[in-house]
């Protein structure tokens, strides 16, 4: 690891009176998680129909089975749990350095390792919806489902127990809209942070990556493995495990 670079982080951490977090999916890599581009990510890996495909909202009407064994395989972890950088990122917005979390990520890893504001652009594996009576269901819930389904005591698609209607994730699927509420939340709270530390994503992924166009700040930080089309702007590029590097910050 790079010991002066995280000293930098360190300084920057220190004079910042409003961070803001931006991650996406290296995150949670750490806690078993896998991500899309990386060699090991779902986009690698061989289904009989690519991942882009299952997780689109065509697919998931059409195909709904086949949706939600991917789903419970891949996405719906119950063994998943918060790793370094969820936790650090939690200590420091609980001693009022760190003013919101904006994440790609579904996981809920981070409102699990204690963060409060949360702002998921695409949606959360901890809240479903019928889609016919709009009964709410936890992620337990769908655990719930997923462990009766592997027993033999239930189809793989999720009813709901209250209507019979299919039950759906609260998450955002190819071919649907970001929510405008929480892309207005995260513009407003990027717009106003004086450090924006970026981790775990390649800013790859529209519209999400182009919020980062909103800072206006200080210092602008990218921890992320590989390289990305934002480095050359970056105050600092650290290509080192996130959670190793966030593990080493004291606040």
């Amino acid at each position: 690891m790079d010991r002066e670079k995280v000293e930098r982080l360190q300084e920057m951490v220190n004079d910042a009176k409003r961070i803001v977090f931006f991650g996406g999916a290296g995150v949670s890599t750490e806690s078993g998680i896998p991500d899309f581009r990386s060699v090991d990510g779902l986009y690698h890996q061989k289904y009989d129909y690519p991942p882009e495909t299952i997780l689109s909202h065509t697919f998931f009407m059409r195909n709904t089975d086949e949706f939600y064994k991917f789903y419970y395989d891949k996405i719906l972890l119950d063994e998943a749990q918060p790793n370094a950088a969820h936790k650090k990122l939690a200590e420091m917005e609980a001693a009022g350095k760190l003013t919101a979390v904006v994440t790609q990520n579904i996981d809920g890893l981070h409102q699990k390792a204690g963060s409060k504001n949360v702002l998921e652009l695409h949606g959360s594996v901890l809240r479903n919806y019928c889609r016919d009576c709009g009964a709410f269901y936890t992620g337990e819930d769908m655990l719930d489902f997923k462990a009766k389904w592997k027993a033999g005591e239930a189809g793989v698609t999720p009813r709901c127990p209250k209507c019979g209607g299919l039950i759906k994730p609260d998450v955002v699927l190819y071919e649907e809209g970001l929510d405008q509420r929480t892309i207005e939340e995260s513009v407003d709270h990027i717009s106003k942070a004086d450090l924006l530390i970026i981790g775990g994503t390649s800013l790859v992924v529209y519209p999400a990556a182009g919020l980062i166009d909103y800072f206006r700040g200080d210092h602008l930080v990218l921890i992320n493995k590989s390289a990305t089309a934002r480095d050359s702007s970056a105050d600092l590029v650290i290509t080192d495990p996130i959670g190793e590097v966030l593990s080493q910050i004291n606040v």
